[in-house]
């Protein structure tokens, strides 16, 4: 283990902040609650971010962008989307510094410099956007409206942690308005499915899919479908939400459409996002003591080549075969990086890539040449071999496609081996407190039960899962009828 990232068995939480730290990822910032995200690290979110917005292209949607500042008599128009973000809020005031007579060379605010109007540092979008469409949409010819926005949303949390929950944070977000509800109801659900899509076969992490409980759904929508995520502390991590929300913006911002009937009717919506919270789910799922664990398709850096020589004629061959290799595997499109810098030993470079997570590090020296191999380390396993020049841009290839079904391979058994059925109370909370994971029981469809069962465990409602089966049986708390099973887990 490496002596400077604390082991998951020691304090999993200083292990987690270890590893978005000293692998680069991100950094603490001089505002409270918010992160800087490192280069690295936003390598990282870039190419989720592409991947994702190609998916999105693929089913219709476009990108637009909206204000960040939405005018506070719009953020209050509906009512229950408002609630629910109230105590999240950043409120612009002012607009305007001034030099403070009292304390020279401080400023202060100039009360000359009051808005007529209260801005909220959006959120979430729905205000202003919905306040948009309206202006956009007079008739069903102008429906669907399919839309999505990638940028920056600010919720004031008071207990923050890097990725997982920051007062500032990036996202898309995807608004979009329909003619009727089941195309409103297919939207959400085709969404859910871009990210079950994206996140099991991108970041290599199975996902369940599923609807929330009435007291967990976004506030203003009808229905919340969700996908949930297991990390390897038995915790739970919501990965994504695709919301309907009915007709609740339409008639908040009065935006009606002239239907084939030529009858006004409200309009249809839907919102759905992903934000840098994956990253963090990244981290936890597949990263061990020894730094992070990154899936080839989305990792920064695929494959890195670290040369061993000594004098610069070692050096000079050691150049040449690596300089055929890179050209082959980047016409392969692979992402690779050739380190020859020599301000550090081989030993620390392997120590470093491998903390950084590189799927892929290929060692090649002077007896290499000559023998024509090179030496191949998986950073999933640490395993390592040697293998002959000739075809090893193919080789490589393959290999990364190897790691990632791997990497999901293995998410995936730990994943079933903590999904457990429980009947009772008492094993209910043996099992959270024990094992963690998912807990598979009965429940009385009361919210006044849901919320006494997370008061005394700590546990919520994950999700009612899509594929879930009818299954009679009695609530693990009050003992009440209940016709299907939902998964319970503590969560991030």
């Amino acid at each position: 283990m490496s002596k400077e990232i604390t082991s998951r068995s020691e304090d999993y939480s200083q292990w987690y902040n270890d590893l978005v730290i000293k692998g680069g990822l991100a950094d603490y910032s001089a505002v409270r609650g918010c992160m800087v995200i490192k280069p690295y690290g936003f390598t990282l979110w870039e190419n989720m971010r592409d991947q994702l917005d190609k998916m999105f292209k693929d089913t219709g949607h476009v990108n637009a962008y909206f204000p960040l500042f939405v005018p506070k008599s719009l953020f209050e128009a509906e009512e229950k989307n408002a609630e629910g973000f109230a105590k999240e809020c950043a409120i612009v005031t002012h607009y305007r510094l001034k030099n403070d007579p009292s304390k020279p060379g401080k400023l202060m605010v100039d009360p000359e410099a009051k808005l007529e109007e209260e801005l909220v540092v959006r959120p979430t979008s729905e205000a202003i956007i919905w306040n948009t469409y309206k202006t956009w949409i007079q008739s069903y010819r102008d429906l669907p409206i399919l839309v999505n926005q990638w940028a920056n949303v600010v919720r004031w949390e008071m207990r923050t942690r890097l990725f997982l929950r920051t007062a500032e944070f990036l996202w898309q977000e995807g608004h979009t308005a329909h003619a009727t509800a089941e195309e409103a109801v297919e939207e959400t659900e085709k969404m859910l499915g871009v990210y079950a899509e994206f996140v099991e076969n991108w970041m290599a992490l199975p996902v369940i899919r599923g609807v929330k409980t009435p007291n967990e759904r976004f506030a203003g929508a009808l229905e919340t479908y969700c996908i949930e995520a297991l990390m390897q502390d038995g915790k739970a991590l919501q990965a994504g939400t695709s919301h309907f929300l009915g007709q609740n913006f339409a008639k908040a911002f009065d935006v009606q459409f002239l239907n084939k009937e030529n009858k006004q009717e409200y309009v249809w919506a839907t919102s759905w996002g992903v934000s840098t919270r994956l990253i963090g789910a990244l981290v936890m799922a597949h990263s061990d003591d020894e730094g992070l664990v990154l899936p080839p398709r989305i990792a920064p850096l695929q494959v890195v080549i670290v040369p061993i020589y000594k004098g610069e004629d070692q050096k000079a061959k050691v150049d040449e075969k690596v300089k055929e290799l890179m050209y082959q595997l980047k016409l392969s499109g692979v992402r690779v990086k050739y380190d020859d810098s020599d301000n550090a030993r081989p030993g620390w470079k392997f120590a470093e890539y491998e903390k950084k997570g590189v799927p892929v590090r290929i060692a090649i020296g002077a007896r290499d040449v000559e023998n024509n191999t090179a030496e191949i380390a998986r950073r999933d396993t640490r395993e390592k071999s040697t293998v002959t020049m000739d075809g090893l841009p193919v080789y490589i290839v393959n290999l990364l496609e190897e790691i990632q079904q791997a990497m999901y391979d293995r998410a995936l058994q730990y994943r079933n081996e903590h999904i457990t059925t429980v009947d009772t109370w008492d094993d209910f909370m043996k099992t959270l407190n024990e094992k963690g994971g998912f807990v598979s029981a009965h429940w009385d469809g009361t919210p006044e039960t849901e919320e006494k069962i997370k008061e005394l465990s700590k546990a919520t409602i994950r999700c009612i899962p899509l594929d879930n089966k009818e299954a009679a049986g009695n609530c693990i708390l009050t003992g009440k009828p209940s016709r299907q099973r939902v998964l319970f887990a503590q969560a991030y």
